[in-house]
């Protein structure tokens, strides 16, 4: 499932609107996705809430790498 494995963010439906003659026209739905990239969580972090991935390869979103990332 494309869903961040540390804070669960997953796909959203969204609305395009369409601005046509000073109203909103409502257009297709679109799914979007988060930012999710391979990362491999550091043997020795001190985090507990990082502790159960430690070591491993896990899908987390940018958010989540530029908080591990700080940690370091």
């Amino acid at each position: 499932m494309k869903q961040c494995v540390i804070c669960e963010k997953k796909s959203i439906m969204v609305r395009k609107l369409n601005k046509l003659r000073g109203k909103y026209n409502p257009g297709p739905k679109k799914r979007k996705y988060p930012n999710l990239q391979w990362v491999r969580i550091p043997v020795d972090i001190e985090k507990a809430a990082y502790k159960k991935f430690a070591g491993k390869r896990i899908l987390a979103c940018t958010k989540c790498i530029k908080a591990i990332s700080k940690l370091k």
